[in-house]
């Protein structure tokens, strides 16, 4: 069964699978679907879920490119630019295939928001392009509520093989729900900063990461990620911010808050554009960082990053 048109449009499927073999033989049609099409198919999928596609394609494995997305996706907000969009950019010319999953068991709460916001985003990142982006998610694995908003953000759902349309389809209903507030950590280290106080927030933040024991390079990521939201703040947030540090659950958490109103959804997580110098800084958190929490509202923008300890 092919799963798909080859149409000039964005196809955004999710395959919902109980086991293995039916994962395994639901994907390796996919993309042997697309190798007969003489499109260029890519998977992005958790290491044991990589090796069962590998070997069920056996040699026709050579013709396509594979990600573990554990560590591609780590970070779900830097999915779309790193992952999907350098895939499908790198093949301007011709209708692309990718299998990506991003949520899987095992992902937290904290990162699940993230996860939800990026499968919606991708409908948006994605309108108008020549692609099919599969999206499998584990029945037996993953909570109701996660199944729920797959089926929200996916116009067509595949069940023991079969495709249907979405009846709940709304991608920018789950966007919203996600969209939220994030309260300061209680014991978090602050600094209130202005445009002449650049310097002194960067220095702040890197002598209370080190506290809370960041080292070497990711220690360098802390820095480099303050650096960039505070000057996003200062330039775009009313010229001023707040920044908050502290340690959680393994990880150093930073976050920016400011009074600018963020209101593109997909900053940072599309391709810079080479014409212009600005829209580059939450980029660059994203993809340092192992996670990105964002909550925009009318009163301002709080941006939350994680770094692993």
């Amino acid at each position: 069964m092919s799963t798909v048109a080859t149409g000039q449009t964005f196809e955004h499927p999710a395959l919902f699978y109980r086991t293995a073999q039916e994962y395994t033989t639901q994907t390796v049609r996919f993309v042997r679907d697309g190798l007969a099409a003489g499109e260029p198919v890519a998977v992005a999928v958790p290491g044991p879920n990589l090796e069962l596609i590998k070997a069920g394609l056996g040699t026709d494995a050579e013709r396509v490119v594979f990600l573990d997305m554990t560590e591609a996706g780590r970070n779900p907000g830097r999915i779309i630019p790193r992952v999907l969009r350098a895939f499908a950019d790198a093949h301007p010319h011709t209708r692309v295939r990718i299998i990506g999953e991003p949520i899987w068991p095992g992902r937290t709460a904290v990162e699940y928001p993230a996860c939800a916001q990026h499968e919606a985003l991708i409908n948006a990142a994605f309108a108008g392009r020549a692609a099919t982006i599969l999206c499998p998610y584990d029945q037996a694995g993953l909570d109701p509520d996660v199944l729920a908003d797959a089926r929200a953000t996916h116009p067509l759902l595949i069940t023991q093989g079969r495709a249907h349309l979405s009846d709940v389809y709304d991608w920018q209903a789950v966007l919203a729900r996600y969209n939220e507030r994030l309260p300061p950590a209680p014991d978090a280290a602050t600094f209130s900063f202005a445009a002449g106080e650049l310097p002194a927030v960067r220095t702040f933040a890197v002598e209370q990461a080190r506290r809370l024991g960041l080292t070497g390079e990711r220690l360098g990521d802390a820095e480099l990620a303050v650096a960039e939201l505070t000057t996003n703040s200062v330039i775009h947030g009313g010229g001023q911010g707040a920044l908050a540090i502290w340690a959680e659950a393994g990880q150093v958490v930073c976050e920016v808050r400011d009074a600018g109103r963020l209101t593109d959804p997909l900053a940072g997580r599309l391709p810079a554009d080479p014409h212009q110098s600005d829209g580059r800084g939450l980029m660059a958190v994203h993809t340092m960082a192992d996670l990105v929490r964002v909550h925009a509202s009318a009163d301002g923008t709080a941006v939350r990053f994680y770094l692993d300890l």
